[in-house]
């Protein structure tokens, strides 16, 4: 697993965040599905070549998000789709995010079909990656 995730040591970005970002894009794209156990703090720590404090933190981070649970002995894996909530706060910060890229779309000059098939193809890249995904396993 480790190997597709990439530290960019020089990022604004802290680094737990990158993990966690980074985790969480595969589980968008189908790539970590329900039930995949993610590889122990320590090991992927080792692997990344990070304090294993900071593996730790993208955990914690993901499971806040509901999108891992931590089985105390068992280790750490992908939650149910079904079982996640939606939280209203998550879902207006979405909304605000959306606002914010289509004003700069507009500011740029795209016309709103231009922004909706940009949209449309991104949304296909994760849609079909975790169908694709869902196939093989």
């Amino acid at each position: 697993m480790a190997l597709w995730i990439q530290i960019s040591s020089g990022s604004a970005e802290p680094i737990y965040i990158q993990v966690a970002e980074q985790i969480s894009e595969a589980i968008a794209k189908g790539q970590l599905i329900s039930g995949d156990k993610l590889p122990p703090v320590r090991k992927l720590a080792a692997e990344l070549v990070i304090n294993p404090n900071t593996v730790a933190r993208a955990y914690s981070h993901l499971e806040q998000a509901g999108l891992v649970t931590t089985k105390t002995g068992s280790g750490t894996f992908v939650s149910d789709p079904r079982m996640r909530r939606t939280d209203a706060t998550d879902v207006n910060i979405l909304t605000d995010r959306m606002d914010n890229i289509i004003v700069r779309g507009l500011n740029l000059g795209l016309q709103d079909q231009d922004l909706i098939a940009m949209f449309k193809a991104r949304v296909g890249r994760f849609v079909s990656q975790s169908k694709s995904s869902e196939k093989k396993k």
